[in-house]
């Protein structure tokens, strides 16, 4: 299971910058609107100590982490909606994935042009999402007369979907983003079906100048306290210096300049971890000498579920699932001394995987 991730935001604010941080792809980054007309995809590995600490004990022959696509949009502009700098393309891309981190510009700099002049991320926001907005509106306006025509004809879960759609349209039209509108059953799968642009979760990461990396600044606090009612997710970063960093060839020299800068680790993987994290995603492991291995989950997916996503026949003939916690494994170093302590689980169909199970599953086809 994959999570594609895109990065958007205004141009110039520093999308491609953090996408070569995140990818070293080499994306163009350059200082003019549109550099990225294009979108450039990356694949990334998301960083996991678990994984690190699992390779050390039971040194296998491969180890394959779990990964994140990341997709690196061009800048939207005003009047994106309505087809201003290929924005209808642009919005296209941003309905492919599954996730949006958002990019503000939270720095000054005479030598790196803005868009509308002046360095305002709490604008710039507001410009990011009326675009969005406008096109998720066009969207609900085309399924309403959709419902609307079909509900004429006495269809009763049409006359149900024409409801719930205009209880849509009414929150988009107030302004408001349609992952803050609460839905429940049938409602919030019509909601979904609608694959809404402002329906996908968010992380905003305040793009900073080296200066503000710990503490923040004017820039950042004023876009904190913008969206305090959103309940989301922010991370500060310099992409310049994760560019830098991301440029140095060996892991020596990465944490020799992370300690010269005073930070324990690159802000890139807060990112990553975090857009992991948007969909509600979690990692078990499998383990053993010729691999230990990351697989990607939704939080409360049950046993039979997990191992369909080694294999389809896992599920189908699925009978039960050893279950070792992690710090268990960790406790005691290896497979056959946590079973010799009696901590490994046999568990049944009904089991909910937990974050860092490490999982063998016992099938018949």
């Amino acid at each position: 299971m994959g999570l594609k991730c895109g990065i958007v935001g205004l141009p110039n604010v520093g999308k491609s910058t953090l996408f070569n941080a995140l990818t070293s792809a080499k994306a163009l980054a350059a200082n003019y609107p549109f550099a990225t007309k294009d979108p450039n995809l990356g694949v990334i590995t998301v960083p996991d100590p678990r994984l690190d600490k699992l390779v050390s004990l039971v040194s296998p022959q491969k180890t394959i982490p779990t990964t994140i696509e990341i997709l690196d949009i061009a800048g939207l502009i005003k009047g994106a909606s309505q087809g201003e700098g290929l924005g209808n393309k642009f919005l296209g891309h941003i309905r492919e994935v599954d996730a949006i981190a958002h990019v503000v510009r939270c720095f000054d700099d005479d030598n790196v042009v803005h868009v509308d002049g002046d360095v305002n991320p709490v604008r710039d926001k507001e410009i990011i999402d009326t675009e969005l907005l406008l096109k998720d509106l066009e969207t609900v306006e085309k399924r309403l007369d959709k419902q609307k025509k079909a509900a004429k004809s006495g269809e009763k879960d049409a006359v149900r979907a024409v409801a719930c759609v205009e209880k849509i349209k009414a929150h988009i039209e107030s302004g408001a983003l349609a992952r803050t509108l609460e839905l429940e059953g049938e409602e919030k799968e019509i909601l979904d079906d609608l694959m809404l642009l402002t329906a996908k979760p968010v992380l905003y990461v305040c793009n900073v100048d080296e200066n503000a990396i710990e503490s923040g600044n004017e820039h950042t606090r004023a876009f904190q306290e913008s969206i305090a009612s959103e309940n989301a997710e922010v991370i500060t970063i310099c992409a310049g210096i994760e560019a830098e960093i991301a440029d140095l060839d060996t892991k020596e020299e990465r944490m020799e300049y992370l300690e010269a800068m005073g930070l324990s680790e690159p802000g890139v993987n807060k990112v990553i971890r975090a857009s992991y994290n948007l969909l509600r995603l979690i990692t078990y492991f499998t383990a053993g000498e010729k691999e230990v291995r990351a697989w990607t989950i939704t939080e409360g997916t049950k046993a039979p579920q997990a191992a369909g996503v080694i294999h389809s026949d896992f599920e189908k003939g699925f009978i039960r699932a050893e279950v070792i916690k992690y710090a268990d494994f960790i406790q005691f170093g290896s497979e056959s001394a946590v079973k010799e302590a009696g901590k490994m689980g046999v568990e049944g169909k009904e089991y909910v995987v937990g974050d860092g199970d490490i999982m063998h599953f016992r099938f018949n086809v």
